[in-house]
């Protein structure tokens, strides 16, 4: 057997460590998740002692923790673990908790692979997600207010662009000052406008629809029968994204000035439009990602109620190497994190262990954005500052 297959078999032996103890197989046989979980870390080693680091690593991770989370299940019990694991609202929890990720991931995408660092996502989505809101309850309509939302995140991406490209700013300083300024600037309008009552209840047509595709009780029907527009819009905004980044002379534009500016103006490419219009478009796609919270999922605004998904959407932009299937991968692997730390949460006395789940995703972060499991890489010039001369 060649190396890699063994490191792929460690990395299937972890994940049954794990998944052999969920319903509907949950096994009560402690002794099961451990073997798979050692048979993982032993594939493992043997990979890397071969070379093989990345698929090594990957195969130590999984056995680590499925031999870890396979325990905790057994002891969790059959009968608790049957009402809290139902793969069907799993699977349409971890899509509606990975969508507003998956925008603001891609906006991210955009502006970093033209060279721009935007740590203001946060700032971007909560601008959508009270401009969302507001929009709808003005005009009584969710496109409208979902245009308006896009409107004012693309406003607040321009002034970010304005210092971080035109007057050349520390990029990480001045995201974080747009997300303080989108913090400010939410909270007082909200509470001016609406006070302490708080947003009105959204009517129906004010609110971004369900897209029904069957009510039945099949599994299938269950996980996607019922999910936001925004949620199926998001696979139309991924697939376009990876044939424009890397199937089109604009995409190419895009990725050049992110790896080399100069010899991109060099060649007639202008550095500051791309970027510029970069920027703009991370602005717009966050703005989506927080009008979805606001008008799609909560149907009200609340003060800074994107909570860090704008940090959260950057952690999976980087743990997806700047790619949008990657990046779309991590958003979901957050989603799912969400979605069985909110179902887990139902058992007795398992509150706590809910939380580690939570936290999961941040863990796999630090250990990707560290190297460990294969370096990830930005594009060459990201967070640098370019100077016509």
């Amino acid at each position: 057997m060649s190396v890699g297959k063994v490191g792929i078999t460690g990395i299937v032996a972890g994940a049954l460590a794990f998944w052999l103890t969920l319903p509907p197989l949950a096994t009560s046989v402690v002794a099961l998740p451990v073997l798979l979980g050692l048979l993982a870390v032993g594939c493992g080693g043997w990979a890397m002692a071969r070379e093989q680091k990345r698929l090594g690593w990957y195969a130590v991770v999984a056995g680590v923790l499925g031999a870890a989370l396979g325990v905790l299940a057994v002891h969790a019990g059959r009968g608790n673990l049957g009402a809290a694991v139902v793969w069907s609202a799993l699977i349409a929890s971890m899509l509606v908790n990975a969508t507003p990720l998956t925008y603001a991931a891609i906006g991210g995408l955009f502006s970093e692979r033209s060279g721009v660092v935007n740590i203001g996502l946060e700032g971007m989505m909560l601008t959508g997600a009270f401009f969302g809101i507001w929009g709808s309850d003005v005009t009584g309509s969710w496109v409208l207010g979902l245009l308006i939302a896009i409107t004012f995140g693309g406003l607040v991406a321009l002034v970010y662009a304005f210092f971080a490209i035109h007057l050349r700013t520390d990029q990480i300083i001045g995201g974080t000052a747009i997300n303080f300024l989108a913090l400010g600037v939410t909270g007082y309008l909200f509470v001016d406008i609406y006070g302490t009552v708080g947003t009105p209840p959204l009517r129906a047509a004010q609110q971004i629809p369900d897209v029904t595709i069957s009510q039945s009780s099949n599994f299938f029907a269950q996980a996607f029968g019922q999910l936001n527009l925004m949620v199926w819009l998001s696979f139309a905004v991924l697939a376009v994204t990876y044939v424009v980044v890397f199937r089109t002379p604009l995409g190419l534009r895009i990725r050049s000035v992110g790896e080399h500016p100069r010899a991109a103006d060099a060649v007639g490419i202008s550095v500051y439009k791309t970027r510029y219009a970069a920027v703009v478009l991370s602005g717009m796609l966050s703005a989506m990602g927080g009008a979805y919270l606001s008008i799609g999922f909560v149907h009200s605004f609340n003060e800074n109620m994107t909570e860090g998904r704008g940090f959260i959407a950057l952690a999976a932009l980087i743990f997806g190497r700047w790619r949008p299937v990657g990046a779309f991968g991590a958003a979901l692997l957050f989603g799912f994190s969400s979605a069985l730390a909110q179902r887990l949460g139902t058992i007795p006395n398992w509150s706590s262990y809910a939380v580690l789940f939570q936290a999961l995703p941040y863990v796999l972060t630090l250990i990707a954005v560290a190297g460990v499991i294969g370096r990830s890489i930005p594009p060459a010039s990201v967070g640098r500052a370019y100077a016509k001369q």
